[in-house]
């Protein structure tokens, strides 16, 4: 297999057809990610082809032939593809085709790279997306609403563009809220399954053990880095009615933080329980990790993070028999759906550049059946995306599903270019804003009135409709 390694500094280079620049890229949903360390590893530790499940024999097709390039950033995917040798188990498919694999450095890097090749039509045969850049790229992306690949994918149908599935998600992401059972049952507690349920429930816990340790916290967050306050202040407000496409809808208006929109709802929540001293005396002292070691200790309660937490907690603790997860209750009765935030991640497309644009679908079809994909999905820690190949939970992180067995899935997207354009003309920082909302005299109401008109203003210079 051909593989090129990329490290795009590519600003000068065909910057005068450039769609968009040479900025980083870093939409919502997409920092969190980074730094909250979600690199897959093998999952027994052993050498890929361990993990590797054994293809299926499949017929040979010899009609369709060509190259084909594919470009990825995944570290981790580009082990498995070397471990693996991909290019090798195709052909036993398709023996007249061949693959380069362009390895480009980064995520920043890769964006700049494709927005490049757009505009000087020299776009890969395959590429992967994020969520936030489907719409960026959708006129340079097929159609694979047809592909048995993604009518077996439980996520793609929920991110398609003008009725077309432009990408089929890799992997699937969850957000848990973890907690020490043992704890709970000591302090006369349940699993909370409100909004208002969670605030009580935390205010015991803090009243409980805070009586006898002043360092205590009933929910343990690293506001110090800002970013860990992601899952109420990225989330919430996409949870309060089942709109993944938040942040989207909310370029298309002037006052999208007025009373009694989605954002404002989920902020006032999010301030009343930042507010009510639940996350200890202080959060804005400690780091994410710092505060995960703490509720590892159980010097917390509660902690909120994604599956790639449990790692995390778990070399963090001798014994984690005790520990377990259920999903934030965002939901003010128990009466209403029970939303969960899933995000379909690496958004496999072909694309209107590609020469062999049938062959491209074939390698689509042929990397989500079972010649490649059940191996690869066992080889990272992420969730499947493919209900043909489902993928058993860690135990622990099950335990959330099974307490919502009619959970509602809101499909998320980070927000696109509109938005991401908007914010960043208005210095609107969710993450940023979350850390605010524990200083002495923050006041909610008078910054969301102060980011409508500052959003107003931005959409009007900025040309958005």
């Amino acid at each position: 297999m051909r593989k090129r390694l990329l490290a795009f500094t590519m600003c000068a280079a065909l910057a005068a057809g450039s769609l968009y620049g040479c900025a980083p890229e870093d939409g919502a949903g997409t920092a969190q990610t980074t730094k909250a360390g979600t690199q897959a590893q093998p999952s027994d530790g052993t050498q890929a082809e361990a993990g590797a499940t054994e293809a299926a024999k499949a017929e040979v097709n010899e009609e369709l032939s060509g190259d084909l390039v594919f470009a990825i950033w995944d570290n981790n995917l580009m082990d498995y593809i070397d471990a693996n040798d991909m290019e090798a188990r195709f052909q036993e498919s398709y023996p007249n085709a061949s693959i380069e694999v362009e390895k480009i450095k980064d995520d920043s890097e890769y964006w700049n790279a494709m927005k490049m090749r757009a505009s000087a039509n020299q776009l890969p045969d395959v590429m992967f997306n994020k969520a936030f850049t489907l719409s960026r790229f959708k006129d340079y992306l097929t159609d694979l609403s047809d592909l048995e690949a993604t009518k077996n994918n439980e996520l793609a149908a929920g991110y398609a563009l003008d009725g077309k599935v432009l990408g089929v998600p890799m992997t699937a992401g969850y957000e848990y809220v973890y907690y020490w059972k043992d704890m709970f049952e000591e302090a006369g507690v349940k699993v909370p399954t409100t909004w208002e349920q969670l605030k009580e429930v935390s205010k015991t816990l803090q009243d409980y053990y805070g009586k006898d340790n002043p360092d205590f916290m009933a929910i343990a967050l690293g506001a110090k880095e800002e970013w860990p306050d992601y899952p109420f202040m990225e989330f919430m407000p996409a949870l309060e009615n089942g709109n993944g496409q938040n942040w989207n809808d909310m370029a298309g208006t002037d006052a999208p933080f007025a009373d009694g929109t989605d954002i404002s709802k989920a902020y006032h929540k999010v301030n009343d329980l930042f507010t009510s001293g639940v996350f200890g005396k202080d959060p804005l002292g400690l780091g994410s990790d710092q505060a995960t070691s703490l509720f590892a200790q159980k010097q917390a309660a509660i902690t909120a993070l994604g599956d790639w937490g449990l790692q995390n907690i778990q070399n963090g603790t001798d014994d984690y028999s005790q520990l377990g997860t259920f999903y934030l209750p965002v939901r003010d009765s128990e009466s209403d759906p029970f939303r969960v935030i899933v995000q379909g991640d690496s958004f496999m497309g072909v694309t209107t550049h590609s020469k062999n644009p049938e062959l491209a679908k074939a390698f689509v079809e042929w990397f989500y059946s079972d010649a490649w994909y059940p191996g690869y999905i066992n080889y990272v820690t992420s969730a499947s995306s493919m209900t043909n190949f489902p993928k058993e939970k860690d135990p622990i992180l099950a335990e959330a599903d099974n307490a919502q067995p009619d959970m509602e899935l809101v499909m998320y997207d980070g927000g696109g270019d509109d938005f991401q354009a908007i914010q960043n003309e208005t210095a609107f920082d969710y993450k940023k804003l979350g850390a605010e909302m524990f200083t002495k005299g923050f006041d909610l109401d008078a910054r969301l009135d102060e980011l409508n008109t500052k959003w107003a203003a931005a959409r009007q210079k900025l040309g958005i409709q």
